[in-house]
């Protein structure tokens, strides 16, 4: 991978990490905004709803750190 797109999947990269923090615990400031909208709605069942997004999320992470291509194939296929 050359060295400018290796900035660009480190970009990529961390803005995904940022948005599994924003959702994940024990932060989870996704989850307290809906848990505040919905309040009839417990928050440990918002967090249990989250754990499968949280999930694939991990597993996208794992993919890209795995195969760093992936995160610039679309771009390369269309040039």
């Amino acid at each position: 991978m050359p060295p400018e797109e290796v900035g660009i999947w480190f970009g990529i990269l961390v803005l995904m990490v940022v948005g599994v923090g924003l959702i994940a615990p024990p932060i989870g400031l996704n989850v307290f905004v809906v848990s505040a909208i919905a309040r009839d709605v417990p928050i440990h069942k918002t967090y249990r709803g989250v754990l499968p997004f949280i999930a694939a999320d991990i597993v996208r992470i794992g993919l890209l750190i795995s195969f760093p291509g992936l995160a610039l194939w679309l771009v390369r296929l269309l040039n």
